[in-house]
């Protein structure tokens, strides 16, 4: 249920901005509005002033501007009718150019509001985990992956990684994600060393379960080693003696600096005994070092995954974040450079799209989306949260700008081949065409729905 109610929450503000956007620019032109809806479907309340009636329907999906004359938007969007322009109010009763205009309007307001959260939460708390923007150096790498057959070892650092040179470790984690089970350029320092070679991005299951560590590569979070928080009272840490603000200085002679990478090495050594080192600090300050024997044991993660992993049992100290509030300007010229990597991620996934380098199963409904928002919501901080909500913003306003029929980017199409013609397309042939693209695009947004759906729980569990 907490799920359902985000999900209408920011949806709502979604599609509350990109129709008002419609909406704002209707009036400027002289267009009269006649209704004004947040929802699909049947009223169920709302109110009247002027010569427009504001309403909230009872499908959440959507929502749309009805104008006087010819079409309706919809947030997906148009539907045309055969009204002649008799009134000066009426859509069609404006230039194009007008047209154009309002339709540019509901997408363009989707990406003012990813720019104006984007630098709301810069100058307020933009929290960012330090290594994420930093070198792409590595922890530990788990063998028998696809990163161990490239030849890259723990502590390596990679240096090319697709199309990028000197990657971050946010880059890495968008390229992987732009080319699952394809094979992509990678490259690598090993003791000063530079190792050019391949590597294929292998993805078993669905997009959405695709993790870094899975291929192998676990960042270096860190330079400090892994900090006790607190222990798990019948798991093995308990039992052997870690205490919390235990530093865990190394396991079986190897320095790791994230839970990640020690639970990448326990899964590789499949429950065999381990030696740990432990740094603590008396009473008097004094800090000493401690060799403790430890037996791993197979366990759940508490609040995680169904999946049993060879665990120690106790939750670690956080890696460092970088936390600023950032004067106006910086605010805004953060906003725009995050806001423009995400504009150019989306495009670059809509290419892949008809070129099939990314496959349809990757997109997400409301029901992806969904839990993305659920997950975002629970994380500390207002980044996550507001990051997703921004870059939602922007598919919105990308999507809508796309040369399809019923959309905001359709109907500027047609505009624009009037203008060309200096005639009206035929109002029946623009009928059918919206027809048929209505019914193609709501055959795809069932298959996307499906797609999700299988991903569920009830699902999964359903499968051999």
């Amino acid at each position: 249920m907490s799920t359902i109610i985000q999900l209408a929450i920011v949806l709502g503000i979604m599609v509350l901005v990109h129709e008002f956007g419609h909406f704002a620019v209707a009036k400027l032109c002289g267009i009269r509005v006649e209704v004004f809806s947040i929802g699909f479907g049947k009223r169920l309340f709302g109110f009247r002033r002027g010569d427009t009636e504001y309403q909230i329907a009872a499908v959440p999906l959507g929502g749309y501007v009805k104008m006087a004359g010819e079409m309706g938007f919809s947030g997906n969007e148009l539907t045309p009718g055969s009204v002649a322009p008799t009134d000066p109010g009426d859509f069609n009763a404006h230039p194009r150019w007008q047209r154009i205009l309002v339709a540019l309007a509901g997408p363009f307001a989707n990406f003012i509001l990813a720019l104006g959260l984007m630098t709301g939460v810069s100058m307020l708390h933009n929290e960012v985990q330090e290594f994420i923007d930093g070198p792409a150096n590595t922890d530990y790498i788990a063998i028998n992956t696809q990163a161990a057959k490239a030849g890259i070892r723990s502590g390596d650092t990679i240096v090319h990684y697709d199309s990028i040179e000197n990657p971050t470790w946010d880059q890495v984690g968008i390229r992987s994600l732009l080319n699952l089970n394809q094979t992509i350029p990678f490259s690598f320092v090993h003791d000063g060393q530079r190792t050019d070679t391949k590597l294929f991005i292998e993805s078993k299951g669905a997009p959405d379960d695709f993790s870094l560590d899975k291929l192998g590569l676990v960042p270096k979070m860190q330079n400090t080693p892994v900090q006790v928080d607190s222990l798990e009272p019948t798991m093995p840490a308990a039992r052997a003696g870690l205490q919390p603000h235990d530093k865990i200085l190394s396991i079986d002679g190897l320095q790791l600096h994230s839970v990640q990478a020690l639970l990448g090495y326990l899964q590789d050594q499949a429950g065999k005994p381990a030696s740990l080192l432990i740094e603590r600090t008396g009473t008097n300050g004094v800090a000493q070092t401690i060799p403790i024997q430890i037996t791993p044991e197979l366990a759940e993660t508490p609040g995680g995954p169904k999946e049993k992993d060879y665990r120690l049992g106790f939750v670690a100290v956080q890696p460092p974040v970088k936390v600023e509030r950032l004067p106006l300007g910086k605010a805004m010229a953060a906003s725009w450079q995050f806001n423009k990597k995400g504009s150019l991620l989306i495009v670059e996934v809509l290419k892949r799209l008809f070129t099939r380098q990314v496959s349809v199963k990757s997109l997400q409904s409301p029901i992806g989306i969904g839990q993305q928002i659920h997950q975002a919501a629970q994380m500390p901080g207002w980044m996550p949260l507001i990051g997703l909500m921004s870059y939602i913003s922007l598919n919105l306003g990308i999507f809508n700008l796309l040369p399809i029929p019923i959309l905001d980017g359709g109907m500027i199409l047609f505009l624009l081949i009037e203008t060309i013609m200096r005639r009206d397309v035929n109002q029946q042939i623009k009928e059918r065409v919206y027809q048929v693209a209505f019914v193609c695009l709501l055959a795809f947004f069932a298959f996307v729905i499906f797609n999700d759906l299988t991903k569920l729980n009830l699902f999964t569990k359903l499968k051999p």
